[in-house]
């Protein structure tokens, strides 16, 4: 099983969270997380979005993000897919999945994994909106949610 996905095409959450599954029956606790685009972004109407990544550069971000996670906790499976190209509100965006023997690890992987997905891979978004596109500048928000786990 591939750890890292980046892909046009949609994802089916109970096929890859089945998939992790069977990695391992040790695992105890399987947290996964699904981002869904917004209609909203601060206020203001989206109708749609353009994810734009840098091929290879992007997979290989996502693999170092994964692998630093499995050698902080004692991961059984994780699985990352992020879509790119045109999305539009309600779609699903990216998943994370982590699997662990305990809980814990489980959660703290996975919000790891995310926080430093928003930081640290090579996408890009621009938002499609009544008043035309625009790209999307990073948030400090995610900077910071990103700098607690920094050792």
């Amino acid at each position: 099983m591939r750890e890292v996905q980046v892909q046009t095409g949609n994802f089916d959450l109970q096929e890859e969270y089945d998939a992790l599954r069977a990695l391992s029956q040790g695992i105890g606790a399987i947290v996964s997380f699904v981002g869904l685009m917004r209609d909203l972004n601060q206020g203001a109407s989206i109708q749609g979005m353009y994810l734009e990544h840098y091929p290879g550069m992007t997979e290989k971000s996502l693999q170092n993000i994964v692998d630093e996670a499995k050698n902080r906790w004692p991961l059984l499976g994780v699985k990352v897919i992020h879509r790119v190209g045109k999305l539009l509100p309600a779609d699903q965006i990216v998943l994370v999945c982590v699997a662990s023997a305990h809980r814990q690890a489980a959660f703290e992987a996975n919000n790891f994994i995310m926080d430093f997905l928003k930081t640290r891979a090579p996408f890009w978004k621009k938002e499609l909106t009544p008043n035309g596109e625009h790209w999307v500048d990073a948030k400090d928000s995610d900077q910071q949610a990103a700098n607690r786990w920094e050792q």
